[in-house]
């Protein structure tokens, strides 16, 4: 199997996706997960917004040249991390099974925007929405 780029892209400035993405770890023979920044500019932020895709309702993961976004992104993080660790099994427990994925994604997302409503911190609003700026 050839080495795949493997993008993660979210929001630097949330503590707990911050913490989340220097935690998971994938398989080293899938490639090298870089981590980006969607407060910055970049190709794959721009080829998020021109997909329509609204990054501050969920992380990002590009492998080869698949997107996945929010459950998806986890769910599929989840089977291509190792099982090294506590974090990385229990992020494969939860997070393997489609429907689990699905379930609670929404639920720390929104626990996600309740954490950066209080620290005061704006959305990334990469889709240019009128009055999208606070979470």
């Amino acid at each position: 199997m050839s080495r795949a780029e493997v993008l993660l892209v979210y929001d630097k400035e949330c503590p707990a996706c911050n913490n989340y993405c220097q935690m998971i770890r994938i398989k080293e023979s899938l490639g090298d997960l870089k981590i980006v920044n969607a407060r910055e500019q970049s190709d794959i932020m721009r080829e998020i917004t021109e997909q329509g895709i609204d990054i501050d309702q969920g992380m990002v993961l590009k492998l080869g040249g698949e997107i996945y976004y929010g459950a998806d992104a986890i769910q599929k993080l989840a089977l291509i991390s190792t099982r090294a660790g506590i974090f990385n099994r229990v992020n494969y427990w939860l997070f393997q099974s489609r429907i689990l994925a699905r379930t609670l994604y929404p639920v720390l997302r929104y626990f996600r925007n309740l954490l950066l409503k209080a620290l005061g911190k704006t959305k990334i609003n990469n889709l240019g929405v009128n009055g999208n700026d606070k979470f």
